[in-house]
């Protein structure tokens, strides 16, 4: 009997584990450059020792990514980029060199080009990129950033730098808690930052969406909340059938 239960609790977490990151992928269906997560699981041979390997549990393992792309959408604005296919922007975490697809760039309060979450962004030369106070700012499509200064006239351009343009090996990326992603070696160790790559292109004016789908993951999370009913109902009826079975062991 506790075997009937340990099998359906083991399911109910894997369960409620899935529904995490579902849910976390409807919340962000309107985030730019989001990329879907998708739950991994891996077996465990179960062995006491006194019989054949024939049983598995289940244990979830780190959820990968969908890296497929979202929809470009229009937003005119200079600042706003639109990265291409395989193509990461490289930006300076408290950890390292981190990757978004995120373009929704903008001039943080110390003048620095960050991110919407407020993470510095890396120039080639794997700094930070400083913007004049009051700039209007142009992106090329190789990542040259240039500047006009307030009050300058228009022939005044200013080069800012180059942004670190890479293409990894997206099976290497590992999602972070803050919303980027690191390179992984195959030991589990943080890989070495990426070199630039001169054949990635961006496009100013335009964002990437999530390439999350809001009804697939409604329909997922439905799924799995009868799955988990289902796990409960086991183990209740266990329960059920423990209490008959010792019921007759008391009459006998």
């Amino acid at each position: 009997m506790d075997r009937i239960i340990y099998t359906a609790m083991n399911g109910a977490a894997r369960i409620a584990e899935q529904q995490t990151v579902l849910s976390n992928n409807m919340a962000n269906v309107n985030t730019t450059g989001f990329r879907a997560q998708m739950s991994m699981y891996r077996s465990v041979p179960v062995n006491d020792g006194t019989s054949l390997p024939t049983r598995v549990s289940t244990v979830a393992a780190t959820p990968r990514s969908d890296f497929q792309m979202g929809v470009m959408q229009s937003t005119g604005s200079p600042t706003d980029i639109a990265i291409t296919e395989g193509g990461w922007l490289a930006v300076q975490t408290p950890q390292g060199e981190a990757y978004t697809r995120a373009g929704d760039l903008q001039v943080g309060v110390n003048g620095q080009l960050q991110t919407a979450q407020g993470i510095p962004v890396l120039s080639q030369q794997n700094g930070v990129i400083d913007v004049p106070n009051m700039a209007t700012l142009t992106i090329g499509s190789d990542g040259t950033i240039t500047a006009i200064g307030a009050g300058d006239p228009p022939n005044t351009v200013l080069n800012l730098g180059q942004l670190k343009l890479v293409k990894p090996d997206e099976n290497t990326l590992v999602h972070g808690d803050d919303g980027v992603f690191r390179r992984v070696a195959a030991n589990g160790q943080p890989a070495p930052a990426m070199p630039v790559d001169p054949t990635v292109r961006v496009t100013a004016g335009v964002l990437e969406g999530s390439n999350a789908n809001a009804a697939s993951s409604m329909v997922g999370m439905i799924e799995n909340s009868r799955r988990f009913e289902m796990q409960m109902q086991v183990v209740k009826d266990a329960d059920t059938n423990e209490d008959r079975a010792n019921g007759i062991l008391s009459i006998s």
